[in-house]
C-alpha cells in the first residue's frame, strides 16, 4: 500500500521542533560517524603495524582493512532490525538505542589488549567492529527521518542534509584528533598507546542520547502513519512489506549510492594507505587535505540539498554522479604525482573529490525518504542505504588489491569507480522512469511534493 500526504503550512511550534530535530540529527550522526571513521583511520595507520603486521605491507593492509570491512557486512542487518522497530515502535527509541550501542562498542575498542595471544586482539576488534556496524546500520535511518519528517515540505532536502553533514564532521573531528595526537606524542607513543584516546572520547555520545530522549517527540509522519494505518497493516512486518512491495525501489536506491560511498572511502581511508605505502608520504601530509575536504563538505552539502529543493532531487543527484565518474580517472592520476616534497596533487585530488561527493550526499536523505511510504520508510531507506555500503566498505581492500603496491596501477581503481558511476546513473534513470510511469506517489512511494524527486526533471 502506498501512502500519500499533502502540503500544509507548518505552525511555528512545528518549525521550532524541526530546527531542534535537525540539530539533534546532526549531533547524533556526527558522533556516530566519528566513532565509525576513527576505526578506519586506525586500521590504515595503526592496526596494520601492530595487531596485523606480517612483514608484507600489502598483506598487513588487507588484513587490517578486513576488520574495517566486517562492519559493512553487519550494517544491512542493523538496518533491517532498526527498520522493523523504527516503523513499528517509532524513530526516536531506535535512534537512542543505536547511539548507546555505538558509544559502548567504540569505548571498548580503546581497551583492546596488547597481548602475545595473536588471536585475541583481532577477535576482540571484530566483535566490537560488528557491533559498530549494527549500530550505524540502525542510526542512519533514525537520524535521517528525524530531520526530514519534521521538515517543512518544500525544505526536506535542506533539513535532511543536517543528518548528512554528520559524515564530514565525523571525518573532520576524527582525523583532527589523530593528527593532534600523532604530532603531540610522536609516532612510537602513538602506536604504543595514544591511538586509544580517540576511542575513549566516544563515551560523550551518551549525552546526545539523553538529550534526544528528554527533549524531542516522535516525528509527525510516524504519528500520522500510526493513527491512519489499519490494524492488519500494522501487524505485518515493515521489512517484509517493503521488500515485497518496494524491492525494486530498494535496489534502485542502493544503486544510486554505491559510487558515492566507494569514492568517499577511497578518499578518506584508502588514500592514507596508498600515500604511506606506495608514495612514502607521511600521515600528517595526507590528513590535512582530508580535513579540508571534510570542511568543504560541511559547507556544500546543505547548498546541494537546498538546490534539490528548488530544482529536483534526481537532477542534482545525477549531476553529482556524472561529475564523480568524470573526475575518478584524473583524480588518481593526479594523486599519484605527489611526492613527500610536493603534496599539492593530493590536495587537488582530495578536495575536488570531496566537493563532488557533496552534490550527491547532501540531498540523499530527502531523496531516500521520499521514495518510500511513511509506514515502511525506516525499513526501505535503511535497506537501500546499507546494501550500498557493503560495496563501499570493501573499497579499501579493492583499491589495495587493484593497485598492488605499484604506482602505475592507479588507473585500475579509477576504472572501477567509473563502472560504479555507470551503475549509479542507470539507477537514477530507473527511479525517474518509475516515477513517470506511476505519476507520483503510488507503489513507488515517492511523495507528491511540488519540487521533490523527479517532478522537476
Amino acid at each position: 500500500m502506498a501512502m500519500t500526504y499533502t502540503a500544509t503550512a507548518a505552525p511555528p511550534s512545528l518549525r521550532a521542533q524541526a530546527r531542534k530535530a535537525s540539530v539533534a540529527a546532526a549531533l547524533a550522526s556526527s558522533l556516530e560517524w566519528y566513532d565509525f571513521f576513527i576505526y578506519g583511520t586506525a586500521a590504515a595507520l595503526v592496526f596494520n603495524k601492530t595487531f596485523f603486521d606480517t612483514g608484507d605491507p600489502v598483506v598487513s593492509a588487507v588484513n587490517s582493512f578486513a576488520t574495517f570491512a566486517v562492519a559493512f557486512a553487519a550494517r544491512p542487518f542493523g538496518g533491517v532490525i532498526a527498520g522493523h522497530f523504527g516503523d513499528k515502535v517509532g524513530r526516536k527509541p531506535v535512534l537512542i538505542t543505536a547511539i548507546v550501542l555505538m558509544a559502548v562498542a567504540t569505548f571498548l575498542i580503546g581497551f583492546t589488549p596488547d597481548t602475545q595471544l595473536i588471536w585475541l586482539a583481532p577477535t576482540f576488534l571484530i566483535i566490537l567492529r560488528v557491533t559498530q556496524g549494527l549500530s550505524l546500520g540502525a542510526q542512519w535511518g533514525g537520524a535521517m527521518l528525524l530531520a526530514t519528517e519534521y521538515a517543512p515540505e518544500n525544505r526536506r532536502g535542506f533539513y535532511g542534509s543536517f543528518a548528512q553533514i554528520g559524515v564530514p564532521i565525523g571525518v573532520l573531528t576524527g582525523n583532527l584528533v589523530f593528527l593532534v595526537l600523532n604530532g603531540t606524542v610522536g609516532e612510537p607513543a602513538f602506536l604504543a598507546w595514544a591511538w586509544r584516546i580517540p576511542f575513549w572520547i566516544s563515551i560523550v555520545m551518551l549525552g546526545v542520547g539523553l538529550y534526544i530522549h528528554r527533549y524531542l517527540e516522535e516525528t509527525p509522519a510516524f504519528r500520522a502513519a500510526e493513527t491512519s494505518l489499519a490494524s492488519a497493516a500494522k501487524s505485518t512486518s515493515p521489512v517484509l512489506e517493503v521488500v515485497r512491495n518496494n524491492f525494486a525501489t530498494i535496489l534502485q536506491a542502493a544503486g544510486t549510492f554505491i559510487v558515492v560511498n566507494a569514492i568517499f572511502y577511497a578518499t578518506i581511508i584508502s588514500s592514507l594507505q596508498y600515500a604511506n605505502v606506495v608514495l612514502k608520504i607521511a600521515t600528517p601530509q595526507v590528513l590535512l587535505p582530508i580535513l579540508v575536504g571534510a570542511g568543504v563538505q560541511v559547507v556544500l552539502m546543505p547548498v546541494a540539498a537546498l538546490a534539490s529543493d528548488i530544482f529536483g532531487r534526481l537532477r542534482v543527484y545525477a549531476i553529482g554522479v556524472v561529475a564523480i565518474g568524470l573526475w575518478s580517472v584524473p583524480m588518481w592520476l593526479i594523486f599519484s604525482q605527489a611526492t613527500p616534497q610536493n603534496t599539492v596533487p593530493i590536495w587537488v585530488a582530495v578536495v575536488v573529490a570531496s566537493a563532488l561527493i557533496s552534490i550527491c550526499y547532501g540531498p540523499q536523505a530527502a531523496l531516500f525518504a521520499e521514495m518510500f511510504p511513511p509506514h515502511v520508510r525506516y525499513s526501505g531507506a535503511s535497506l537501500g542505504y546499507q546494501i550500498a555500503t557493503v560495496v563501499g566498505g570493501l573499497t579499501p581492500i579493492v583499491m589495495v588489491a587493484l593497485i598492488d603496491g605499484e604506482l602505475g596501477n592507479a588507473w585500475r581503481f579509477a576504472a572501477y569507480v567509473v563502472l560504479l558511476a555507470l551503475v549509479a546513473l542507470v539507477s537514477v534513470g530507473l527511479i525517474h522512469r518509475g516515477h513517470n510511469n506511476t505519476h507520483g506517489a503510488t507503489s513507488k512511494g515517492i511523495a507528491p511534493t511540488s519540487r521533490s524527486t523527479a517532478e522537476t526533471w
